[in-house]
C-alpha cells in the first residue's frame, strides 16, 4: 500500500514541479545567489545606494491545544509549526496548522505541518529562492513532501511572508485560515484574507491514505492568496494561526500591536507576543466568550458560544531600518 502511495504522490510531484518550474525562471538575477550567502547580522545592513535596508526584529510564542499529549519541540506547538529564516537579501517567516481531523486515522497532523516549514526554512538557503515569491516555497516544500519514500499523510494551512531588503516590500502567501496582520500608526493597514470552502473548512494543502482521495479537500500551492506591500520603519507584523485569529477580536488585537510599533528590543516584543498568545489561550478556553470564531458560526447559522480550544501560534516582527 505505502509503495503504491509513495509512487501516485512522486508522480503528482514530477507533475507540480513541472507546473512551477516556470515559476522559478521568474527569479531577479543575482537575488538568490545572494540569498545563499547565509544569516544577516543583528544590525541593518547599508544597500548599494548606501541607504540602511529593512529587518525583522522577531519572536515567537504559542501553546499546544493539549499541553499532556504534546511535549515542546523546536518549532512546533501541538500540530502547529513555524519557522523564522534569514539570508543577505530577505527575512522569512511561515506558519503551518496540521488539520486536526486526521488523528482519528491514527495519523499525526503535526508532522505534515512541520515537514512543510522545516523544507521551507532550508530552501530559503537554496541558490534559486526568490524573495518575491513565497509561493515557491509552499510549492517547492509540498512537493518534497509527496516525494517521501515513506509518506508523510495528512494536511495542513499554511502562510509564508518574506521581506525583500533590497526593495522594503514584503510579499505573502496565504493558504486557508492562518493568516498576517500588518499594524502602523494604529491602524490594521494589511491583513490576509481566510480562504475556505465552507465554515470551518479551509484550504488545505493534502496527502490523503490510499482510498481517501475523492473525499479529501486537496488545494494547490498556486491557489494560495498572495499580495506585496512595501513596508515602513516601526511596521509591526503579525503571522499567526487561526487559534488566535479564531478567538481575539481585531480591535483587542489592535490595542496590543499598536503598543510595539517601533519597537526594537527583543525582550519588550517578547513580552508583547507571550501576552498575545496567552490571551489567544485564556479567550479560547472562556466558555461564555462571543468569539470571532463563534460569530462566524452564527453567520452560517449555527448556534454557538464561547472560544474555541486550539493550538496557538504568534509570531511577532518589527520593520528596522
Amino acid at each position: 500500500m505505502h509503495s503504491s502511495l509513495s509512487w501516485t504522490s512522486r508522480a503528482i510531484s514530477r507533475a507540480l514541479r513541472s507546473s512551477f518550474s516556470t515559476l522559478l525562471e521568474t527569479a531577479t538575477g543575482g537575488g538568490g545567489g545572494a540569498a545563499a550567502k547565509g544569516a544577516t547580522k543583528s544590525g541593518a545592513v547599508a544597500g548599494s545606494s548606501g541607504a540602511p535596508r529593512p529587518r525583522f526584529v522577531s519572536v515567537v510564542c504559542g501553546f499546544a491545544k493539549d499541553n499532556l499529549r504534546h511535549k515542546y519541540k523546536p518549532g512546533k506547538y501541538g500540530e502547529d509549526s513555524w519557522f523564522k529564516a534569514s539570508t543577505a537579501s530577505a527575512d522569512v517567516m511561515g506558519v503551518a496548522d496540521g488539520v486536526g481531523g486526521w488523528r482519528s486515522y491514527g495519523i499525526d497532523p503535526g508532522e505534515f505541518s512541520s515537514f512543510l516549514m522545516r523544507t521551507c526554512e532550508r530552501l530559503v538557503q537554496c541558490s534559486h529562492f526568490n524573495p518575491q515569491r513565497p509561493v515557491n516555497l509552499l510549492a517547492y516544500s509540498y512537493c518534497e513532501l509527496m516525494e517521501q519514500k515513506k509518506p508523510i499523510l495528512g494536511s495542513s494551512t499554511a502562510c509564508v511572508l518574506i521581506l525583500n531588503r533590497e526593495t522594503s516590500t514584503v510579499h505573502t502567501a496565504n493558504i486557508g485560515d492562518s493568516g498576517f496582520v500588518v499594524v502602523r500608526e494604529g491602524q490594521v493597514v494589511h491583513k490576509s484574507e481566510e480562504q475556505q470552502h465552507y465554515f470551518n473548512t479551509p484550504f488545505q494543502l493534502s496527502l490523503p491514505p490510499p482510498g481517501h482521495g475523492p473525499n479529501v479537500l486537496s488545494d494547490s500551492p498556486e491557489s494560495a492568496d498572495t499580495m506585496s506591500f512595501p513596508v515602513r520603519d516601526g511596521d509591526v507584523i503579525l503571522i499567526a494561526t487561526d487559534g488566535v485569529f479564531d478567538n481575539v477580536p481585531e480591535d483587542l488585537m489592535l490595542q496590543v500591536l499598536s503598543e510595539v510599533e517601533g519597537e526594537r528590543d527583543p525582550v519588550k516584543l517578547q513580552m508583547t507576543a507571550n501576552s498575545l498568545a496567552l490571551m489567544a489561550r485564556t479567550l479560547s478556553l472562556n466558555s461564555e466568550f462571543l468569539s470571532p470564531f463563534a460569530l462566524s458560526a452564527r453567520r452560517n447559522n449555527i448556534q454557538a458560544r464561547g472560544g474555541k480550544p486550539d493550538d496557538i501560534t504568534v509570531v511577532l516582527a518589527t520593520v528596522a531600518m
